[in-house]
């Protein structure tokens, strides 16, 4: 069952059973906006980025999966790849995370988006992030949480939403929080708000 969060909510990744996850995939999906030209509507291409920033506990951050680089040093976090578009159905770019071999001092992981080619959100429709459920690999996109990206406006960036390790296991919080930069670096200030 899927639970659709507002800006601000927290759902634990922790099974009905009492069992943790142990793999999730981080889903962006979006589409651009027709834009009107002199000859009608026109399709304009948006080249949006998913970013996942991994944190100490202090706040430090010790990794980053990236167009640029597509897996964390440790190799349990990865980019399925950079799509420059956003054509298609579903997602349109996936950050995939092992739960169970993430380095003992990654404490949280966030992630970002962010308009490589400039464009605002008020040119992109149909925007979201996704968490999904991948510990059984049987099971087919079982969607465990939904963040709608509907906030248009001047930002070239967002704040998706957040990993948090505690005592009790992993938790996911939406963020939502609009910022503007071409990559995660423009992004940091705005993220160590939100650790």
């Amino acid at each position: 069952m899927t639970v659709s969060l507002s800006k601000g909510q927290r759902v634990s990744l922790t099974k009905h059973d009492g069992a943790t996850l142990t793999r999730v995939r981080m889903g962006l999906g979006w589409d651009a906006m027709k834009k009107r030209g002199f000859f009608g509507m026109k399709s304009q291409t948006i080249d949006l980025d998913a970013s996942a920033l991994l944190f100490d506990a202090g706040g430090h951050l010790v990794d980053q999966v990236w167009f640029n680089q597509l897996k964390s040093l440790d190799g349990s976090v990865r980019h399925t790849g950079d799509n420059l578009t956003g054509d298609g159905d579903g997602d349109d770019e996936s950050i995939t995370v092992d739960l169970a071999r993430l380095p003992r001092k990654v404490a949280a992981i966030v992630f970002t988006v962010n308009s490589f080619t400039g464009q605002n959100f008020s040119q992109i429709e149909n925007a979201f992030c996704r968490l999904v459920d991948e510990s059984n690999a049987t099971e087919i996109d079982t969607e465990i949480a939904r963040y709608d990206l509907t906030g248009s406006g001047s930002h070239t960036a967002q704040i998706m939403a957040k990993l948090s390790r505690d005592e009790a296991g992993w938790s996911m919080t939406a963020i939502g929080s609009p910022t503007s930069g071409r990559t995660f670096k423009d992004l940091l200030p705005t993220v160590s708000r939100h650790l």
